[in-house]
């Protein structure tokens, strides 16, 4: 009989308890994967990880639930936490000090306007955030550039979804490429990987790389929109 690696090994993942000669068969919910950069990264020139300490008991003894503003609650690991706490505890402050403003402004290459970004931006909708999108909120005859530092004035958090087209347009210094020197001036972004790996966004963007970030790599886009859209709402933990 199949012995449980559980002891040695953990199942803090779902690779983790698939690679498990006892629990593998047995079906697990695949939650969003999360990245926290090294401390000392090792390229020159990079910051620390900005994925910070807990407050209000936020990651030091597990998880945290959170409301979502569209009814139900999401639970997040200790690991998920300690990525997920900068922006929800920004959020907060925020929304006390601009309720105007929208949740997100979502950031993303101009390639993805009709796939990934909107997916991402109709999922978060949905979950009662929010979001400046440009595909949406971008009018005839209006200046994109000036419309973008609108967008960007008037949005509480700003999410990066990191596809190999935003890497493009990043090297490319295209639009994208300005979206994100103005958001990364603040605390108050996440990068969100989507098709691609932090150690490319790294290749291209090491400050960005050096936020903690959440993937869809071992998830769906839905599991970390809920993730993401939970620590926007500005509502009380659970």
């Amino acid at each position: 009989m199949s012995r449980c690696t559980a002891p040695v090994y953990g199942h803090r993942t779902a690779s983790g308890a698939a690679n498990c000669p006892a629990c593998g068969s047995r079906s697990y919910y695949r939650s969003p994967s999360y990245y926290t950069p090294p401390t000392r990264p090792s390229w020159s020139g990079g910051g620390g990880s900005s994925s910070g300490g807990s407050s209000s008991g936020g990651s030091s003894g597990g998880g945290k639930s959170r409301r979502l503003r569209g009814g139900g609650a999401v639970s997040y690991t200790a690991a998920e936490w300690r990525t997920i706490e900068p922006l929800a505890r920004q959020a907060e402050e925020q929304a006390r000090e601009h309720p105007e403003r929208r949740d997100l402004f979502l950031c993303h290459a101009w390639d993805d306007r009709k796939g990934a970004a909107r997916e991402m931006c109709d999922l978060l909708v949905s979950l009662g955030a929010t979001v400046w999108f440009s595909e949406k909120d971008v009018g005839l005859g209006k200046s994109l550039l000036r419309e973008i530092d609108k967008g960007l004035a008037n949005s509480r958090i700003g999410i990066v979804l990191v596809t190999p087209a935003l890497l493009k347009s990043l090297a490319a210094e295209g639009i994208a490429d300005k979206e994100l020197s103005a958001l990364l001036a603040t605390d108050r972004v996440i990068p969100v990987a989507h098709g691609t790996t932090f150690g490319a966004l790294r290749d291209v963007s090491p400050l960005l790389a050096a936020r903690s970030g959440l993937s869809t790599g071992d998830s769906s886009m839905r599991d970390v929109a809920t993730k993401v859209a939970a620590a926007a709402a500005a509502e009380d933990d659970i």
